[in-house]
């Protein structure tokens, strides 16, 4: 089961009592966007509908998810993450979004 990084924004990490920007999580295979948030809110269940909406399991729209630097937001939340995060060697990130006007 590989070991993912994961950095989340600071109001989730708050919520969540995560005193670092960073954490190891592991994920069962296929490791997806999906599988990696499923197990994040296993783990952490004050998690569940800040990220992604309990019903739809849609992204919020104020979150976006990076991988090896590309914005994955509108990807397939299904398509499987590449060796770089399942080895560890860059994080999935999952970033809080500005807004203003």
């Amino acid at each position: 089961m590989p070991t993912l990084r994961i950095d989340l924004p600071v109001h989730l990490r708050r919520l969540a009592s995560i005193p670092t920007h960073e954490l190891s999580l592991d994920v069962p295979a296929p490791v997806t966007i999906a599988s990696t948030l499923d197990a994040l809110e296993l783990r952490y269940p004050m998690l569940r509908g800040t990220i992604r909406d309990h019903v739809t399991k849609q992204r919020r729209a104020f979150l976006r998810f990076f991988v090896c630097e590309e914005d994955w937001s509108h990807l397939p939340t299904n398509t499987p993450l590449p060796d770089a995060i399942l080895t560890g060697r860059e994080p999935l990130i999952i970033l809080g979004a500005i807004a203003g006007g």
